[in-house]
């Protein structure tokens, strides 16, 4: 450990190298994927928390958007303050703030204070993640920023993956408070791996200065663009799709096969996958390709998944429905964070700030939307569900058809905005 501090404190007085990167990227993407785990675990122990709170399960529900919706509406402030303090430092507070807000849930006596330490989570846990994207727009170029916003996202597909499944698993063996102190104690492991780091960060992104208006109207000015209204937009609106669906894709399979925990977590085991193992080769075919291309395939496959949870499939297919709709989102909103990068090059902290700020709050808006709808049954939710993400799929041929590859000059290469 004292060896990898001198090697980060001597590179931190020049630009990093390759190596230098790649290291970097792949703490960044041990973080993301534990935050990641610990927002995914969450929604499939909805049954188990019901039964152990005497709770309703749509109760139990709120504490799903109860972290994910301040999540959302803390990347703003993060964003601005990254711009202004320093990437380093915020991302460092926050970090902490993760790992010590995540234990403490375990301390909860009712659904009640629950929901209260996630919402209080997800103010402070909100810092880590959007700045790291915002890092990887600053260190590589766009023509090849692809791969590495794949290792991210594949990262966080990963935390999905595997939070889904075995929050669900372990909860029967170490009970849902040994769940909470265990991730937050991981919190702790990579926290103390980040500390080497904290230079080389400071100095791939310095501090950007300006009044309280001036970042105002960079908010404004990231809205003021078709390229940046659709983007974001799609970005909200996907977002709320994918929670929506996998919020209450648990109670789906208690109710429609009367599984226990680990059932759930078994039948979900498909979630993330694809994201996971293939997130750095969505993120070159979208480079090689362009995401005109893409976006399209990953939303109308993720509508698809929809669909098929409509019929009454054999109960051993549950974790290939779990992977095509872990698919329609690792096809589409990984794609979605490469344009914002290159929208926000001048604020990318607001720029990527405000892009989390759409998908966490699309998430527990999404949630939240298809617990009211299910008051009809999961045929009407899952229809509602379904029919949106197709005309979104269907729009986005032509509201995306400029979002093609084209070749550099003298400097990065964009896509066309």
């Amino acid at each position: 450990m004292a060896e990898e501090f001198n090697t980060m404190r001597d590179a931190a007085a020049r630009d990093p190298d390759l190596h230098e990167r790649e290291r970097l990227l792949r703490m960044l993407a041990a973080i993301t994927f534990i935050i990641f785990f610990q927002a995914y675990m969450v929604a499939p122990i909805i049954p188990a928390l019901s039964k152990a709170f005497g709770a309703s399960v749509q109760t139990v529900g709120l504490i799903v958007p109860a972290y994910l919706i301040p999540y959302g509406i803390a990347t703003l402030v993060y964003g601005l303050l990254a711009d202004r303090l320093g990437i380093q430092r915020v991302m460092l507070a926050s970090l902490a703030a993760f790992t010590a807000l995540t234990a403490l849930t375990a301390t909860a006596t009712s659904i009640g204070q629950i929901a209260l330490w996630r919402i209080v989570t997800g103010l402070g846990a909100s810092g880590v993640v959007p700045l790291a994207l915002v890092l990887v727009g600053k260190l590589f170029p766009y023509e090849q920023r692809g791969r590495p916003l794949g290792w991210l996202f594949g990262a966080m597909a990963g935390g999905m993956a595997f939070g889904s499944p075995l929050g669900a698993v372990l909860v029967p063996f170490i009970g849902w408070r040994g769940l909470f102190l265990v991730v937050g104690a991981t919190g702790g492991f990579v926290l103390v791996w980040f500390l080497p780091y904290r230079r080389i960060i400071a100095n791939a992104m310095r501090p950007v200065g300006g009044t309280l208006g001036d970042l105002v109207r960079g908010y404004r000015s990231l809205l003021s663009t078709s390229r940046g209204q659709r983007t974001y937009g799609y970005v909200l609106v996907n977002s709320m799709f994918q929670s929506g669906i996998f919020t209450w894709l648990g109670v789906y399979l208690v109710q429609r096969y009367g599984l226990g925990p680990v059932g759930v977590g078994l039948a979900l085991l498909g979630y993330g996958v694809p994201g996971f193992l293939f997130g750095p080769l969505i993120g070159r075919a979208a480079d090689r390709w362009g995401r005109a291309r893409l976006l399209p395939i990953g939303l109308g496959i993720g509508a698809l998944a929809a669909v098929i949870l409509l019929w009454d499939f054999p109960l051993i297919l549950a974790p290939v429905v779990a992977m095509v709709l872990s698919l329609g989102y690792d096809m589409t909103q990984p794609l979605f964070g490469g344009i914002v990068t290159s929208i926000g090059d001048k604020r990318p902290g607001q720029a990527m700030g405000l892009n989390v700020f759409a998908l966490f709050v699309g998430f527990g808006l999404g949630s939240l939307i298809f617990g009211e709808v299910l008051r009809f049954g999961f045929g009407a939710a899952l229809g509602v569900f379904a029919a949106v993400e197709f005309i979104l799929a269907g729009s986005s041929l032509w509201l995306f058809r400029s979002e093609t590859p084209r070749v550099a000059t003298t400097g990065p290469s964009t896509e066309t905005p």
